[in-house]
């Protein structure tokens, strides 16, 4: 398994939540992109949000990254690993838990949802993708999914 950092415990004053989203790629002219949306704060991230009651991860991650980005097409890859961050909501602590898939899309147009505060999707290539995110955190699961798509190159290539 890939080097990411290890989430840290919540701490008894902080509420739990759990999230799931996806790395999206898709081959664009023979390159590999990954999609990345314009969150409601003007940051670029990855598409994400919270598991519903009953819900798994594996779920929740198809079905928010269909609801922020409008695609269908979805193709489970593997998890990629879990990033976490604190912040305050309302007056209380809250320590955010999400766990990433890597997921393939083949067609399909983007349509960003904007009641959510999604105000673009875009494909950027993968040699580009990381530097574009604005999140640390986010950052190092395209870092993930880029090492684990060359790890699978090199396995055909031999």
């Amino acid at each position: 398994m890939a080097n990411y950092p290890q989430p840290i415990k919540p701490r008894p004053r902080e509420r739990r939540e759990d999230s799931a989203g996806g790395v999206v790629i898709r081959s664009i002219d023979g390159r590999i992109h990954v999609l990345l949306i314009k969150d409601p704060y003007k940051n670029w991230g990855l598409p994400k949000g919270h598991l519903e009651e009953g819900e798994t991860s594996v779920e929740a991650a198809l079905r928010e990254v269909t609801e922020e980005t409008g695609l269908s097409d979805l193709h489970l890859g593997p998890e990629l690993g879990t990033i976490d961050w604190l912040f305050r909501q309302d007056g209380e602590g809250v320590h955010k838990f999400c766990v990433f898939f890597l997921m393939r899309s083949e067609r399909g147009e983007t349509i960003p949802e904007e009641r959510e505060g999604i105000s673009e999707c875009v494909w950027a290539p993968l040699e580009e993708a990381a530097s574009r995110i604005t999140y640390d955190n986010a950052r190092s699961m395209i870092l993930v999914a880029e090492r684990l798509l060359e790890e699978e190159g090199s396995a055909h290539d031999g």
